[in-house]
């Protein structure tokens, strides 16, 4: 027996036609890349989105046909995005921070039609132009008199783009399981992988995203997402902002300290999302101009894990609460947020924040699981390791183009249907879980796991560092030991031997890092994360101390 209830697909032009319909003055307000402030209203980008799905018809895209975007958080990036998402084209949002040869792979591999890009990237749509084989049109994100001059073929300023194009266009009437977006994996290892999420996934995944105990936004909240619209949906909050009706203020490409500060004050913004590198430029900033946060009441931080002096100097310096999140490209992406329950709030303030260095509890829609290399479950006592297995409506069951298959239907999943994560982790009693490191990364020493992850996070927060990174180093005895590599603050010269004394009593003995080297500065990935492959190509003759005495 079926239900009675209305066929109402899943599809995420609603989230805009809801927008349209109930917030329709509700502001959006951008940073733009010619400079001034811009400001719009959900109503305004409904209407020019119509405009963009009419001028995309107009040159053949039809449903299922991929298009791409090379841009940074405005409000065209937005129209763009649910133009092309309405009717039914897949929003291939493309990261920018990628080597080019990698970009012309992606898009070649994604086989796009259209580039939206924003003027910044010209240079690189110039010098990438001539390896693509399947766009046929490249519109820049802005109008003529800022169109690129340089040799960029079947090039059109976008507002020339939409120009004339009516508002009254067909959004949806396709399934809900229909193609919607598309996101490469940051692929450190073989090629990118495309990860292709559906109008159902998406949607299901921004509802859970904006759940009470996750990022809890309603129209009251103004949000800024300075986690690009390029990272796996911008965690949801491109869809999540309209959904709710919160305003919406895009920082554009200007993500240093000064014009996030800018941004948080003169629009009141009382929710803001970002990687920890973003934050740590911004609490440089405002301690060295001793400014104060007045209206922004909380932070989500995810892509690596969160510094214990991030988190301190949110919460007790600012009285901002951190949320702690972790997910990934192939599950939308969040997997697990920080919030914590009636348990932890009974615990002392230091208990309290050792609880929130997690990455915390699934969301509804997310089941999770750490086994052994043999696939045995381990127990969820917080203090067995194992490799972090996911599932749910918003995980990915296979890649673009059947990539990374692990099974003859062409699936990256296991036998049981769960999703390998690449990670390491624990699960306590009551379901917090934290990541102990990439297994690709964990350091095994002496038969025993040490984590990267942990001694990171402790060493940034010690005077005069402006981030530290760890791995493992071969050791004759032990097969590897930890090497603590430091980028300094400019002007501070930490030592080894204050180094070493700052992580005494804070993690095991055995777990004490054989060695300390300062670079200039430690590599970042296409994702803000630290680049442990070029560290250990960089390291990978490295001798420790201990072992050259041998010698």
């Amino acid at each position: 027996m079926l239900g009675l209830m209305q066929d109402w697909p899943l599809t995420v032009d609603k989230i805009l036609d809801h927008a349209h319909s109930w917030f329709p003055q509700r502001e959006v307000v951008t940073r733009s890349l010619e400079g001034p402030i811009t400001r719009t209203t959900y109503g305004a980008i409904w209407g020019r989105a119509k405009q963009v799905t009419n001028a995309l018809r107009g040159i053949g895209i039809v449903l299922g046909d991929r298009v791409a975007t090379l841009a940074w958080n405005t409000e065209r990036h937005l129209e763009a995005w649910y133009g092309a998402m309405s009717m039914g084209a897949v929003l291939h949002t493309v990261n920018p921070r990628l080597f080019p040869e990698q970009i012309a792979w992606i898009i070649n591999h994604a086989e796009d039609k259209v580039l939206f890009f924003d003027t910044t990237f010209a240079p690189i749509v110039e010098k990438i132009a001539p390896l693509l084989k399947t766009v046929t049109t490249y519109v820049a994100l802005t109008d003529r008199f800022n169109l690129p001059t340089g040799a960029i073929p079947n090039v059109i300023a976008y507002e020339d783009f939409i120009a004339g194009q009516s508002q009254d266009a067909q959004w949806g009437a396709f399934e809900e399981n229909t193609a919607c977006g598309l996101c490469y994996t940051s692929g450190t290892t073989g090629d990118p992988k495309g990860v292709l999420y559906s109008h159902r996934s998406n949607l299901l995944h921004a509802m859970a995203a904006n759940s009470a105990d996750c990022f809890g936004a309603g129209a009251n909240d103004v949000v800024l997402p300075v986690v690009p619209m390029f990272h796996a949906n911008a965690w949801a909050i491109a869809f999540v902002a309209p959904m709710c009706g919160a305003k919406l203020v895009m920082p554009g490409a200007r993500l240093d300290g000064a014009s996030v500060y800018e941004l948080l004050e003169s629009e009141k913004v009382t929710f803001t999302a970002a990687v920890p590198t973003v934050w740590l430029m911004l609490l440089n900033y405002l301690r060295e101009t001793n400014s104060k946060l007045t209206t922004l009441k909380r932070v989500a931080i995810g892509g690596s894990a969160v510094p214990e002096a991030v988190l301190r100097a949110f919460e007790q310096d600012y009285g901002v609460e951190v949320i702690h999140a972790w997910g990934m490209t192939e599950m939308s992406p969040i997997g697990t947020i920080g919030k914590m329950l009636p348990e932890h709030y009974a615990q002392d303030r230091e208990t309290q924040i050792k609880t929130k260095l997690k990455q915390g509890r699934a969301l509804f829609t997310v089941d999770m699981k750490i086994v052994d290399d043999e696939g045995r479950e381990k127990p969820h006592d917080g203090k067995a390791f194992g490799r972090l297995m996911v599932k749910g409506p918003a995980v990915a069951r296979a890649y673009f183009k059947n990539a990374g298959a692990r099974n003859a239907k062409g699936e990256c999943l296991e036998e049981d249907g769960f999703f390998d994560t690449g990670d390491v982790a624990t699960l306590d009693e009551i379901g917090v879980m934290q990541i102990t490191d990439r297994a690709k990364d964990v350091i095994k020493s002496g038969g025993e796991w040490i984590s990267s992850i942990d001694i990171e996070n402790i060493a940034v927060g010690a005077e005069g560092v402006a981030n530290a990174a760890v791995i493992g180093v071969v050791h004759p005895k032990w097969d590897e030991r930890p090497l603590l590599i430091i980028e300094p603050k400019p002007g501070a010269a930490p030592t080894k031997a204050q180094l070493l004394a700052f992580l005494e009593g804070k993690i095991a003995k055995w777990w004490m890092p054989d060695d300390v080297v300062t670079v200039e500065k430690i590599p970042l990935g296409a994702t803000g994360k630290i680049n442990k492959l070029a560290l250990r190509e960089t390291f990978k003759d490295y001798r420790l101390p201990s072992t050259q005495a041998a010698e």
